[in-house]
């Protein structure tokens, strides 16, 4: 005890002769020096400062120093974000994050909470700020983008950064092959062979009511590569995201079609994929539309047969030609012009 008093006064002395000097003239030596000592600990205090706020406002790895960040920091480095800082989309105040950094201390949660609260969510506006008018990926000449962004108003979260309950999807920004159902309920797809198919497979960035035009359906359905080509040089969403596999591709049925056929219907107004059943037109859809056709020609004795309209009239050609019918008819009767049906 008499050790520390000892010290005490020893200190308290020494403070006091120095309080002593400074209260009379100094020296030019003894001026320099203090200031010298003052510049140098606001400038390492500065410095100190600014490295310890830039490394945890700009740093990445001050994120993960929290070690339930570690999936998170990893799915980020592999993202096409990874050029990115967190706070480029995550964004929250100082006193914002000084509660989140206690919060995390004192209750020592064994997960991350969903999204920290709706404030550090990347909300639209900071997506539109790169998405937009910055270097990212331009969305505002993208018409799945001015339905669903622009038109509907829905944040950019409600189909891209879907996260599972088990983590995975975090920081891929794509929606999932069936993430649009989950608005379209009833939507699924029930076309023979198309039932693994993304919803982007079909409907396209290339049409203004998103509907798949001809040309997107025989991606898969036509024998003629060069039309698959053509669509990939477009490089828009549905291709450059969502191409249909290759082996999907083989396995599709192979349509000839022809730009003079005498029906030019986009392929969905005769096929519905969304309808059970309906993915192939039969008969009695293509009545709804030729319901006089039984009155004209011979048409009525073969319909009374229960012969199918595709039975004479092929799919995607449709007329019936002098040549088909010497292939076609004589499967039944012996060989009659087409005129003479009439």
């Amino acid at each position: 005890m008499k050790f520390i008093r000892r010290l005490w006064e020893k200190g308290r002395g020494a403070f006091s002769a120095v309080l002593e000097k400074l209260r009379g003239p100094l020296s030019l030596k003894a001026k320099l020096l203090i200031l010298t000592l003052l510049t140098v600990i606001v400038a390492g205090g500065g410095t100190i400062s600014y490295l310890f706020y830039d490394f945890t406002q700009n740093n990445p790895k001050f994120c993960v120093s929290c070690h339930l960040m570690q999936p998170a920091y990893d799915t980020w480095a592999k993202s096409e974000h990874k050029g990115l800082n967190c706070h480029d989309c995550h964004h929250l105040s100082i006193p914002e994050q000084n509660q989140l950094l206690i919060s995390f201390v004192l209750r020592r949660p064994d997960d991350v909470p969903d999204r920290h609260g709706k404030v550090i969510a990347g909300l639209s506006k900071f997506c539109n700020e790169c998405h937009t008018e910055g270097k990212g990926k331009k969305i505002n000449r993208s018409l799945f983008h001015a339905k669903h962004v622009y038109m509907e108003q829905l944040e950019c979260t409600m189909c891209h950064g879907e996260v599972k309950t088990d983590k995975s999807g975090l920081h891929s920004f794509l929606p999932t092959e069936k993430f649009c159902v989950k608005c379209h309920s009833g939507k699924q797809v029930h076309g023979e062979g198309m039932g693994g198919l993304a919803c982007l497979n079909c409907h396209t960035d290339r049409t203004k009511d998103l509907k798949p035009g001809r040309r997107k359906c025989l991606y898969c359905h036509s024998s003629d590569q060069g039309v698959r080509e053509i669509l990939e040089e477009g490089g828009t969403i549905d291709v450059r995201h969502f191409t249909p596999d290759p082996s999907v591709v083989k396995r599709a049925t192979k349509i000839v079609y022809s730009d003079k056929a005498p029906m030019q219907f986009y392929c969905y107004e005769c096929h519905q994929a969304h309808t059970p059943g309906k993915a192939r037109p039969t008969t009695t859809d293509c009545l709804k539309c030729h319901s006089k056709i039984r009155s004209v020609g011979k048409h009525k004795m073969h319909l009374n047969m229960d012969m199918k309209c595709q039975d004479c009239h092929k799919p995607h050609i449709w007329t019936v030609t002098e040549a088909s019918a010497r292939k076609d008819c004589v499967a039944c009767h012996e060989y009659k012009s087409p005129k003479a049906f009439l």
